[in-house]
């Protein structure tokens, strides 16, 4: 991965990990999950639709054969994804989401093994045991000693496989629009079903803290817009799974970032959970794929 493309990955990493506490503090401060996921990607959709109208600006409008894979990557990768984390997060430590969000990259192995047909070796496979084992430590830490999977880890772990979906299959889109272009039809696509959101959104406006309406408007300036195209713009420049691997970075930013913010951390149980997952992952895709040059360039051009 070349330092262009390593230092906007770390970037949006950096910006998504701070993300977790930020939106712990909005739904602590008075807003419901629904109307702060509107609210962050009104923000987010507004500053992509100043920039497209920006005189000077080239901003192309999508191709028509693109178009419904725009929509259904923006569902994915920004619908659900948001969707499901904010709503996780209602019964789930901003740590703790943190890592079940880190946990992506073994998702990703999973669609690259199936989808893309890349093969894994046998320390690939140990990898991806390993790797749900901590998520499964994780998950079933989140309530402390009762081992059990709550309704916030489940959704939380529903988001990363939406976010590996979205991240694998946007590749090819960036070879015919800009970074910027592509992140703004899929904040747009993706805002759309959260309009669902917006009865009472007056009142919640009114009655929410102004930390509350702070944090909020931090994540749809940042995690919700410029993350993401600092991120797409380093997968236009680099392989996918070397930048999907600075992931691995993003719980320990959310476990820092709540502890300092919130004075909240997750249990003991799914911080071991949290570095079993890491092991797994680094596992994979340091040791688990077959290199085949043949395999590799087809990989690339499905990707």
């Amino acid at each position: 991965m070349n330092a262009k493309a390593f230092s906007l990955a770390l970037f949006s990493v950096l910006i998504w990990g701070s993300s977790f506490a930020a939106i712990r503090v909005a739904l602590q401060g008075g807003y419901d999950s629904g109307q702060n996921v509107l609210v962050r990607f009104l923000v987010a959709s507004g500053l992509f639709l100043i920039y497209a109208l920006w005189p000077g600006t080239k901003f192309r409008l999508p191709q028509k054969g693109d178009m419904l894979r725009i929509l259904i990557l923006g569902w994915v990768g920004i619908s659900i994804y948001h969707t499901f984390v904010t709503f996780g997060m209602e019964t789930v430590s901003a740590g703790t989401a943190g890592m079940l969000v880190g946990s992506g990259p073994i998702f990703t192995a999973l669609i690259a093994l199936f989808f893309l047909k890349e093969r894994l070796t046998s320390i690939g496979w140990l990898g991806l045991g390993i790797g749900f084992a901590g998520i499964s430590l994780i998950a079933f830490g989140s309530e402390g000693a009762s081992l059990t999977l709550t309704n916030g880890a489940l959704l939380v772990l529903i988001a990363a496989l939406s976010a590996s979906l979205f991240f694998v299959f946007q590749k090819p889109l960036l070879t015919r629009y800009t970074a910027i272009e592509l992140t703004a039809y899929f904040t747009w696509a993706g805002t759309l079903p959260f309009l669902f959101f917006s009865p009472g959104l007056l009142p919640a406006l009114q009655n929410a803290s102004m930390e509350a309406h702070l944090a909020t408007l931090y994540v749809g300036i940042f995690p919700a817009a410029i993350a993401y195209v600092t991120w797409a713009t380093a997968l236009s420049t680099a392989k996918a799974s070397s930048v999907s691997s600075l992931i691995y970075l993003e719980p320990a930013v959310a476990i820092v970032v709540s502890w300092m913010w919130l004075h909240e951390l997750p249990t003991g149980l799914s911080l071991i959970g949290g570095v079993v997952a890491i092991g797994g992952v680094v596992l994979v895709n340091a040791l688990g794929r077959e290199q085949r040059k043949v395999s590799n360039r087809t990989a690339e051009s499905s990707v």
